[in-house]
């Protein structure tokens, strides 16, 4: 299988396409942590399509269970059904919904699994996993299977870092922090998105964006998925360098409700802004 790398839709840095390759030479899950867009959950979607492979998502809730990504028996329906004279509730595997680690193993290709988000379910949710995901295997109680996965599929794992996970889990994983882009990965990464923005404009708007993110108190610094959606907005509105800011003083450029996205950020803003307005 070819090595994965930069894509024309995905910056990459050395460090992350070294971490992916190992975790596929090693047959073990990727763990992906970092801020809440960084691209981590694009990055399995890129590996999918930069190897030429599907890809299965099984996006976390807080109320996910382990159990949900194996299969689910639907004891009501086949009540229901027998209670009706239904033929089906003979064979009870017509009541298994199949979880999407089934799905994956049921593959007789090499796929990617996703794991989106696993840090928003409770904490045992990894250590419930783990057996599966070692031996690649598990057992169905209702029809006595053991399904096993045709080809080992290769596993990312994402976290927002919102809450540790097991040590035990840990070890089972290859670990990479997605790091927030520098000014100059994420030029590349809006050059990806946008190839005819001018330097001037991205350089102004780039420059606006990581003085905000900079401000110190801040409760939520906007991400490289936000930053693309206001520099998107400056297009469609067609706005150069010198109209980032309504007035030249202002800390907070036109169209910021695209990268603050709380009363708290404003009112520090707005602080910011009557402070210095006193010290003039």
């Amino acid at each position: 299988m070819k090595k994965f790398s930069s894509t024309n839709t995905y910056v990459t840095t050395p460090d992350l396409e070294l971490a992916v390759n190992a975790s596929i030479t090693l047959e073990r899950p990727l763990l992906v942590k970092g801020e809440p867009g960084t691209g981590k959950t694009l990055l399995a979607e890129e590996i999918a399509n930069s190897l030429n492979i599907d890809i299965i998502k099984w996006h976390i809730k807080s109320t996910t269970k382990a159990q949900q990504g194996l299969y689910e028996y639907d004891a009501v329906t086949r009540l229901r059904d027998s209670q009706l004279g239904d033929p089906r509730v003979k064979d009870i595997s017509n009541y298994i919904i199949k979880g999407k680690l089934w799905e994956a193993f049921e593959s007789t290709k090499k796929i990617v699994l996703l794991i989106d988000e696993i840090d928003k379910a409770d904490i045992e949710f990894p250590n419930d996993l783990l057996q599966e995901l070692d031996k690649m295997e598990f057992y169905v109680y209702e029809t006595g299977e053991v399904i096993k996965a045709k080809k080992r599929p290769i596993v990312i794992i994402t976290s927002n870092n919102e809450k540790e996970l097991p040590e035990a889990f840990l070890r089972r994983c290859f670990f990479h922090y997605i790091k927030f882009p520098d000014f100059d990965t994420l030029t590349k990464i809006v050059n990806v998105h946008f190839p005819n923005i001018k330097k001037h404009l991205l350089d102004s708007a780039l420059k606006i964006f990581f003085e905000i993110r900079d401000v110190q108190g801040l409760k939520k610094k906007p991400s490289t998925s936000e930053a693309l959606d206001w520099i998107k907005l400056l297009l469609v509105e067609d706005l150069g360098p010198l109209d980032l800011k309504e007035e030249k003083n202002d800390i907070l450029p036109k169209l910021h409700g695209a990268l603050i996205k709380n009363e708290q950020d404003i009112h520090l803003f707005e602080k910011l802004v009557f402070m210095a307005r006193g010290e003039n």
